[in-house]
């Protein structure tokens, strides 16, 4: 049997480039988040090529086929060779319009006033406190 074929689910999520740490991967495995062929799949779950993962990540269901095993993490460029996305363009679309309806509700530099406002704020009511001392 050839090992370099076989890797864990974790490791191999994390060498594709889905998140950033394998530690995040084994937090999404342990909330059942990451499927392998349609079972739910641990942090130590082996993948081979032609295996079917299916996971959650940032509101979208990602969708992805094993092609082959990478020996290392690899660079974003080469990353196809590794994997076949299935996600539908739906999802991506569905993540667009959840971005739009955020900015809908609350437009950019509502709400709080940042440091940068706040130190706006105090220099023109500091200029009116200095004409006055002048007088």
């Amino acid at each position: 049997m050839d090992f370099r074929k076989i890797m864990r689910i974790d490791k191999y999520l994390w060498c594709v480039r889905y998140y950033k740490t394998r530690n995040m991967v084994t937090e999404a495995c342990k909330k059942n988040h990451v499927t392998v062929n349609g079972q739910v799949a641990k942090p130590s779950k082996e993948v081979f090529p032609t295996d079917r993962i299916t996971f959650r990540k940032d509101q979208i269901t990602q969708i992805i086929t094993v092609l082959d095993i990478p020996e290392n993490r690899v660079g974003a460029k080469l990353v196809d060779i590794y994997r076949k996305n299935e996600t539908p363009a739906e999802a991506y679309e569905h993540l667009e319009l959840l971005k739009l309806s955020k900015e809908h509700y609350r437009k950019t530099g509502t709400g709080r006033p940042t440091k940068k406002d706040r130190r706006d704020i105090d220099d023109y009511g500091s200029d009116f406190i200095d004409e006055e001392e002048t007088e």
